[in-house]
């Protein structure tokens, strides 16, 4: 029997016969599938640009979701939550670690709350304007990327308001580096 795990999708191979199935995040963790530690990024210049593709990629998922599947008044699952089984997924199988962060609006999940040093300065300088903010400590590269929250965001990330200005979440993406020693 071969198994291999494709993302969302478990492709098992058995006498002759493939069965695929869809996992949920959560599934995959119990198969047992881990990440290939050799494919983590070398230098911290490839480590950024693999951050701003996988933020730019979520970024623009998360805006089209909202606008073709979020109804206000139906009770559905908010796209950003179905995003966090993706940040999941990418930790098991890549070691990425992903996570919304409020900055200048109403963090919807306390869980969106800046925790550590390195994301409460990045909600500072998210919330003047800066696009991007990274940080490289103990062999791990830290980005974290602003979240355009436009006006029609506002309706439930900041109900008082009193101007209909974007505001600023952010996205946090971290990753290990192979080997540090080798950083300039």
């Amino acid at each position: 029997m071969l198994s291999v795990c494709f993302g969302l999708l478990w492709i098992c191979y058995t006498q002759n016969e493939f069965s695929l199935t869809f996992l949920q995040a959560e599934e995959q963790a119990e198969q047992g599938a881990q990440f290939d530690q050799s494919s983590l990024p070398a230098t911290a210049e490839e480590a950024r640009i693999r951050a701003r593709l996988l933020h730019e990629t979520i970024h623009g998922s998360l805006q089209v979701m909202h606008r073709d599947l979020f109804r206000e008044d139906e009770s559905i699952v908010i796209p950003s939550h179905s995003l966090e089984d993706v940040f999941k997924e990418l930790e098991r199988g890549h070691g990425i670690k992903i996570r919304w962060l409020a900055v200048n609006a109403k963090a919807m999940n306390i869980d969106n709350e800046a925790k550590t040093d390195f994301e409460k300065q990045a909600v500072k300088v998210l919330s003047e304007g800066t696009p991007e903010y990274e940080q490289m400590q103990d062999n791990r590269f830290q980005y974290a990327g602003s979240i355009r929250l436009a006006s029609q965001c506002l309706k439930c990330h900041l109900p008082q308001r009193t101007s209909n200005e974007d505001r600023t979440a952010g996205l946090v993406i971290s990753m290990s580096l192979k080997n540090m020693s080798k950083q300039p």
